[in-house]
């Protein structure tokens, strides 16, 4: 999302090994703009492009960016990579598949060692919102508009349910 065609600077940067991870990732991209957050996505590789990631994250706190979300599958040091050039909070998305269906993939990103804390969400299709949406909760605490969007989406989550327990005891 290049918000600043809105005016508005990215202050949380969505970053993936492979586009071929867009379709999970995507999910981060819309949790964060149903939200109202400002943010930029990138392709970039611990790999194949290291130089680039770590010019990424060595500047991302003073082009504005709070927060990097890292996506990757495989040996998944993107995440890693990043927080080892920055003092943001970085959460890592590990992405299925491999051959050991993503199990490689969470446990890169969630061992790092003594110094350099990655933030792990879940190994599914659940984790690239809740990278958003914890993403989200960091920057709230010194933005009482964001927390408000937070409450209430909460809201609406609470509301679903009691809605579907509503229905499933019409039925019975």
């Amino acid at each position: 999302m290049d918000n600043e065609k809105n005016g508005l600077s990215p202050v949380v940067g969505i970053v993936m090994g492979s586009d071929s991870d867009w379709p999970l990732v995507s999910r981060a991209h819309e949790t964060l703009r149903e939200l109202g957050v400002p943010h930029e996505v990138r392709v970039l590789s611990a790999h194949r492009t290291p130089d680039v990631a770590h010019e990424y994250s060595a500047t991302a706190e003073a082009r504005g960016l709070k927060v990097i979300l890292a996506a990757a599958g495989g040996a998944a040091h993107l995440a890693g990579v990043l927080a080892a050039g920055t003092t943001l909070p970085v959460i890592g998305i590990p992405v299925p598949g491999g051959s050991l269906g993503g199990l490689e993939a969470l446990l890169a990103t969630v061992q790092m060692p003594s110094g350099v804390p990655v933030a792990t969400v879940a190994l599914s299709s659940a984790g690239p919102a809740n990278a958003a949406i914890l993403a989200a909760e960091i920057l709230a605490l010194s933005d009482p508009e964001l927390k408000a969007r937070l409450r209430d989406r909460k809201r609406r989550l609470r509301e679903k349910v009691l809605a579907a327990d509503a229905a499933l005891q019409a039925k019975l």
